[in-house]
């Protein structure tokens, strides 16, 4: 038998073992597999104002890049399959998903299309006839790419959008605009950005969503790509000459290496710290600072840096 048939009677499998759940809820007339997979989720981040945003889902995410696909797995150490990696993502942000891929793809609220989705959002495809609803679930990035668990024998990697996703759902909810610390990022540079391009192509192989990358560079050179500061940093991301040679950006006064380079350092703070508002703490301030602190730390300078980059990031 094949990969791809165990595969098709492994979710047929999923699929019957879900009508063994009690058929009803005390006083409702409906069922409780339907219940709870159409349910909104509570979360601790919606109780806490909505602090998760999308790049966190993101970043939450790249740390599992490389772990195992295990059928059944959601344990983070060994192995997760795709609905389990789905599951441990949001858990650890404080979002309690259904643990199989087509209920996880009944929470939240739904997206039109993938040209509305947003970073952190769930991709879930029908790909069997065998079997009832969604049997691929996998978590947006933007840019046409998405990180998922793909089957035996292969690892949690990103890769291309495959296809038009059956289903797009939102799980966090985006808070208001300009809103310090909780404002939604969009996965490109806004038009009209200068260096766009430069920017959007960053974005795309890093992760990082674009609208972030143009803020820290407008923060901290104005778009200036010949800036020097008093500290002697360098250029349109102002990489100090260390930063910049450990990155390997050979002449941070080139847009180009200076885009990449800033969007690179950007998505390894994202992953060390979590959250959008400590990596960019961690930016002005250095990570040892966010690390001694264990937040963002108490320099007026870094925290007025953070609440602006926040603010513009739309």
């Amino acid at each position: 038998m094949s990969i791809e048939n165990v595969t098709a009677r492994i979710s047929e499998l999923q699929a019957r073992l879900a009508q063994f759940a009690p058929a009803r809820v005390s006083g409702s007339g409906s069922g409780f597999a339907t219940e709870l997979a159409g349910a909104r989720v509570a979360t601790t981040g919606a109780a806490s104002g909505g602090t998760v945003s999308g790049a966190d889902v993101v970043a939450e995410a790249r740390k599992y890049l490389g772990l195992p696909y295990v059928w059944g797995g959601t344990d983070p150490t060994k192995g997760m399959d795709c609905s389990g990696l789905v599951q441990v993502v949001y858990k650890s942000l404080g979002y309690d998903l259904p643990r199989v891929s087509y209920q996880q793809a009944a929470s939240g609220r739904p997206v039109a299309d993938l040209a509305q989705a947003q970073p952190g959002d769930l991709l879930a495809w029908d790909n069997s006839s065998r079997n009832n609803g969604v049997d691929h679930i996998a978590i947006y990035i933007g840019d046409g790419k998405m990180i998922e668990a793909p089957r035996t024998g292969l690892d949690i990697r990103v890769v291309d959008v495959p296809s038009t996703p059956d289903v797009i759902r939102r799980i966090i909810d985006q808070p208001a605009a300009g809103t310090a610390g909780t404002a939604p990022v969009s996965a490109r540079a806004a038009t009209g950005t200068p260096y766009a391009d430069l920017i959007d192509a960053a974005a795309a192989r890093t992760g990082v969503p674009g609208s972030l990358i143009a803020a820290v560079a407008r923060q901290e050179s104005g778009f200036d790509p010949r800036a020097v500061s008093s500290a002697g940093a360098q250029g349109l991301m102002q990489l100090m000459p260390g930063t910049a040679r450990g990155l390997g950006v050979t002449d941070p006064f080139d847009p180009a290496q200076a885009i990449d380079g800033g969007a690179r350092l950007l998505r390894s703070l994202l992953d060390r710290f979590g959250r959008t508002e400590l990596a960019l703490a961690a930016y002005n301030a250095g990570p040892g600072a966010v690390s001694r602190y264990g937040g963002i730390p108490p320099y007026r300078e870094t925290q007025n840096y953070v609440r602006t980059v926040m603010a513009m990031v739309s």
